[in-house]
């Protein structure tokens, strides 16, 4: 029912990075990646590897003159290694994250200059997608644990953006975890944005570890998934909260098909 996948870079971390995409590989699941400026691209096209999503960018923002600039170059760039990896899908933010996953220029308040900006930033990816055949998604994220000062992070933000642009390469990347946090209501949330997602990224509340370890209903999510017909990629973007195969075992047990709620 769903392409499964996880995070090469949350899981088998006492293990060198292309031993990780190996390992994921071998269990059965598809691979995430975040900045391929830090990994070894020849290693990982070698792999074998089927990987679902990379970071889009290296740098840059939604909403300022050099920012987009640097955000469309950055993204050209993303989209060769993206071919040479058979990436289809390249992940965005509302604007360039550190290491820690803090915003490189916090914003406080969002002005509705802000937001037309980042229409405009946004069409123009969604025209580079276009004509690189490739699907750019933009990430919802949490301002209240992980990433404190990023504009347009909540899921309300990503989708009224998604929606306005209305490309089939501009899609969503709905991590329910950072949802959950941020704004709850789920299911509510799938049926809305069923017609954009272009992936589900998931992880349990509270401590971002896999499904089964916290408040969220995963096996309802899955059910849910099923009725509004998503039939892509699901991806554990979460740590092991204690063995990462049963942590593996734990994300496909929520997501086995047929789910019940």
């Amino acid at each position: 029912m769903f392409d499964l996948a996880a995070c090469a870079e949350m899981l088998f971390r006492d293990l060198p990075v292309i031993e990780r995409v190996q390992r994921i590989t071998e269990l059965g699941f598809h691979v995430e990646i975040w900045d391929w400026t830090r990994h070894d691209i020849d290693a990982l096209a070698r792999s074998g590897a089927t990987f679902s999503s990379m970071t889009g960018y290296i740098e840059g923002d939604l909403i300022t003159e050099n920012g987009a600039s640097n955000l469309l170059c950055t993204a050209e760039a993303s989209i060769a290694i993206a071919k040479r990896l058979s990436c289809p899908r390249l992940n965005l933010h509302g604007t360039g994250l550190d290491a820690k996953g803090l915003p490189v220029a916090p914003v406080q308040v969002v002005t509705g200059e802000m937001w037309l900006a980042a229409l405009k930033t946004l069409e123009r990816i969604a025209d580079l997608g276009e004509r690189h055949d490739v699907v750019f998604c933009l990430e919802n994220l949490n301002t209240e644990v992980d990433h404190p000062g990023v504009p347009f992070a909540r899921a309300a933000d990503t989708l009224a953006l998604v929606k306005a642009i209305d490309s089939p390469h501009l899609r969503l990347n709905l991590d329910l975890y950072h949802a959950q946090i941020g704004e709850g209501n789920l299911i509510e949330l799938l049926h809305r944005a069923a017609r954009y997602i272009g992936e589900i990224q998931v992880a349990d509340v509270p401590g971002r570890c896999e499904p089964g370890t916290g408040e969220i209903n995963y096996r309802a999510i899955a059910h849910v998934l099923g009725e509004i017909g998503y039939r892509g990629t699901v991806a554990l973007e979460g740590w092991a909260s204690g063995h990462d195969e049963l942590a593996l075992h734990r994300f496909r047990q929520a997501f086995a098909w047929p789910a019940t709620a």
